[in-house]
């Protein structure tokens, strides 16, 4: 007889900017920034991810795009790479994920694609202790969720190997 389990994910949803942490609204600017200077000129969608370190560094990433396109890259994975080759035993305490469209200067609701999230855990999984995610939302609100597992409740990390 086949059983059923049940996951129940809870995302913060803030109506504004005013209710981010200062730390989240410098992280969420340093998206909004970093999705401006995106190398996007194929799809025109600019994304931007910004990372805070257990210090207060911050770090950007933007999505690179390229001719040939399995060659580019994302905005997460960009910042994560980055700040991984830069200070590889340093904790994230929060990334921030942003989208606009370049022929519009609002930004958009930004969800981390499944190769994102994938990575996103992995960098979660080394350091051990959650890293809480913070996505643009629709209508100037954003998304507050506790830990990557919640966009990637089943992960597949080292202890599968």
């Amino acid at each position: 007889m086949a059983s059923e389990l049940n996951i129940n994910i809870c995302i913060d949803v803030l109506d504004s900017m005013d209710e981010l942490s200062e730390q989240e609204r410098q992280a969420m600017e340093l998206a909004q920034q970093a999705a401006n200077d995106a190398y996007a000129p194929y799809s025109n969608f600019l994304v931007g991810s910004a990372l805070v370190l257990e210090d207060g560094t911050l770090f950007k990433g933007s999505n690179q795009e390229n001719a040939a396109y399995p060659s580019g890259l994302c905005a997460e994975r960009t910042a994560l790479f980055a700040m991984s080759a830069y200070h590889p035993n340093k904790k994230i305490k929060l990334i921030a994920v942003t989208a606009r469209r370049r022929s519009e200067q609002h930004f958009l609701p930004a969800m981390p694609c499944g190769a994102c999230r994938q990575v996103m855990a992995e960098y979660e999984h080394k350091q051990q202790e959650p890293i809480p995610v913070l996505l643009q939302g629709p209508e100037g609100k954003f998304y507050r969720c506790r830990s990557v597992g919640d966009l990637l409740p089943f992960q597949f990390t080292k202890d599968h190997l």
